[in-house]
């Protein structure tokens, strides 16, 4: 197969994702991008169809408790404001609900009566979101209870005079509270002075609590049971290596499915609430298993994910342990034969830290091959056991292809996550430079050919590397990465301001730091080719954060090349655009990385 058409092949491999069970209705939406851009579709025992096609992707969905309603949520341009549409589910109409185009929409899911929708959004000032109910009906909106931060609802509580809420309070914490609608004012639950996590938090039909995961007084998070009347939690599971990352209860609450993250491949298991205790689903491919929902007491339904596995949805029957996969969108067997199985390695920092990584390629191979680096975003999030086609690519091309969980990284327990933070910024780019001692001593690398590529802070994370550590890399790739945290701080959205102010420190107390590592200020010490790419309408990392870096390295004549998509944000969404970013990517590390390794060892 021809480079180009081989690429794009990986590139079109589709997937379907965040399955929901549509109630009453023995069917499920779910997403893909099947079509070009994310799309709603809808599964039934009859198959898979596109339930409606909208102009531009989808980024959310909830069902109302009758299953004849959904509403949708669609940005524009990849700028993630999301406005809300009501999507008829009987004849696929589809009407305005919540659209203000400046302004962030998240959605809090339907009343008990399947009457009204909670939504929060920013429309009173950029940096607070306030909380909204909306009758879906006569589209009356109201103001229900007003925040100074970024305020998520989660779920209405059984009565339908309260809603259970989510206040960010730093860049991984935050807080629970249940808003009294009538009188509109807010309770904490759950919480002590500790800064903790609470996620996946879902209330029981009796109203009287619920269930949630947790890292109160914990390193990792547990599954609990949690108390509206007094806030206290009971442990369910607690497994002290790993972070337990989703729940949901069954229809008839008999059982709690939840996922375990073992250092990037996931666990599924099920709790029994009679027998307060767990087991583990047997015969899943090693992997990623998210969004949990269940079609009836007996039906569980998931995403799973793996290096080899795209993205499909699979159900699970309790009363059977049986395992079907439902969905094949992400089959392609033109190529699925030379997708690999990564192996996860660790290596020792500088400080004795012990850092994983999954390695792409044959540890044993002696031909010292060209590496490729490639660092997640976040800081605060975790390269996974899923599929990367652009990793996969490069890594059937010959390409050893390495991907690192520095400190800073999720899954590794709270102490881990924060060893980055404020003025400890740059031992996670010293991780970097370990990673390349650690496979420079492996026959299978050639320690002169190894390139790194990066998106949104993994972006940073490259060019933080390339000025650091000039001399250990052979090309770099950013991908709507930070050039300055202080330009960043000032430009980004003020809410999201905030918050990221507690992973890198405030503009007011931090400036001298920031000053010191920007790559912007010690971008002359790049020696090798740097590929940018950035969104113009990205509202997280500023297109001018390229921007200026482009203009000064040029200046100097560097070899620096840009390219913005005029129609993207901070993902690349398009298809179109999928496919030109990383054909272009595929192409810069075949010449500075292969071909200058090809030419060495034939000189």
């Amino acid at each position: 197969m021809e480079p180009t058409e081989k690429l794009l092949a990986f590139l079109r491999v589709d997937s379907a994702y965040q399955p929901q069970a549509v109630p009453g209705r023995r069917s499920f939406t779910f997403l893909s991008k099947r079509t070009g851009i994310p799309q709603l579709w809808t599964w039934t025992e009859a198959g898979a169809d596109l339930a409606i096609n909208l102009p531009d992707r989808v980024m959310e969905v909830s069902h109302s408790p009758s299953g004849t309603y959904t509403v949708v949520g669609m940005d524009c341009r990849g700028n993630e404001k999301q406005q809300l549409y009501l999507l008829n589910n009987d004849d696929a109409s589809v009407e305005e609900l919540a659209v203000s185009p400046d302004h962030f929409h998240c959605v809090g899911g339907w009343s008990p009566c399947g009457k009204r929708v909670a939504w929060s959004s920013n429309r009173r000032d950029p940096g607070c979101f306030d909380l909204f109910v909306q009758d879906v009906e006569t589209k009356n909106i109201e103001r229900v209870y007003t925040c100074d931060g970024r305020l998520e609802p989660i779920g209405w509580h059984p009565d339908g005079d309260n809603l259970l809420v989510s206040l960010q309070e730093t860049n991984i914490d935050n807080r629970l509270y249940l808003i009294d609608l009538k009188r509109q004012t807010a309770r904490r639950l759950c919480g002590d002075d500790r800064p903790a996590r609470y996620r996946s938090a879902r209330l029981a039909k009796d109203g009287r609590g619920g269930w949630l995961v947790t890292d109160q007084g914990r390193n990792t998070m547990a599954l609990c049971r949690f108390s509206l009347a007094d806030g206290a939690l009971e442990t369910l599971v607690h497994v002290p290596r790993w972070d337990i990352v989703e729940a949901m209860p069954s229809v008839d609450e008999q059982h709690l499915a939840f996922t375990v993250n073992e250092g990037g491949i996931f666990a599924l298991c099920l709790y029994s609430v009679t027998e307060k205790s767990f087991q583990r689903v047997e015969g899943l491919p090693a992997g990623v298993v998210d969004s949990l929902s269940w079609l009836d007491p007996d039906t569980l339904i998931f995403c799973l994910k793996s290096p080899t596995l795209p993205g499909d949805v699979w159900r699970y029957t309790v009363s059977r342990q049986e395992l079907c996969r439902l969905t094949f969108f992400g089959r392609a067997e033109q190529i699925e034969h030379l997708w690999k199985e990564p192996k996860i390695r660790t290596y020792r920092s500088f400080d004795g830290l012990d850092v994983p990584y999954f390695f792409y390629g044959d540890e044993a191979d002696s031909r010292g091959r060209p590496v490729v680096v490639y660092v997640h975003g976040g800081p605060e999030s975790q390269i996974r056991a899923e599929f990367h086609p652009v990793l996969q690519y490069l890594a059937s091309e010959g390409f050893i292809v390495v991907a690192p969980n520095v400190r800073g990284s999720m899954g590794y327990g709270r102490e881990y996550v924060q060893l980055d933070d404020g003025r400890k910024r740059m031992n996670a780019v010293a991780d970097l430079a370990w990673l390349v001692r650690d496979l420079a001593a492996l026959p299978a690398v050639d320690p002169t050919r190894i390139g790194i590529m990066g998106r949104s802070y993994g972006g940073f994370m490259v060019l933080a590397a390339l000025t650091r550590y000039p001399d250990l890399w052979a090309a770099g790739v950013d991908i709507v990465g930070i050039s300055d945290f202080r330009s960043f701080l000032a430009n980004t959205g003020p809410w999201r301001r905030k918050l990221r102010e507690a992973e890198y420190g405030s503009l007011s107390d931090h400036a001298d730091f920031f000053a010191e590592i920007a790559p912007l200020r010690h971008a002359h010490k790049i020696r090798v080719p740097l590929l940018v790419f950035h969104g113009r309408n990205d509202t997280r990392v500023p297109v001018s954060e390229a921007e200026q870096l482009v203009a000064d390295m040029k200046r100097r004549q560097q070899h620096v090349e840009l390219v913005v998509f005029e129609d993207e944000g901070h993902q690349t969404e398009k298809l179109e655009n999928h496919m030109a970013m990383n054909r272009r990517i595929a192409q810069f590390f075949g010449q500075h990385l292969r071909q200058a390794w090809i030419n060495a060892k034939e000189g």
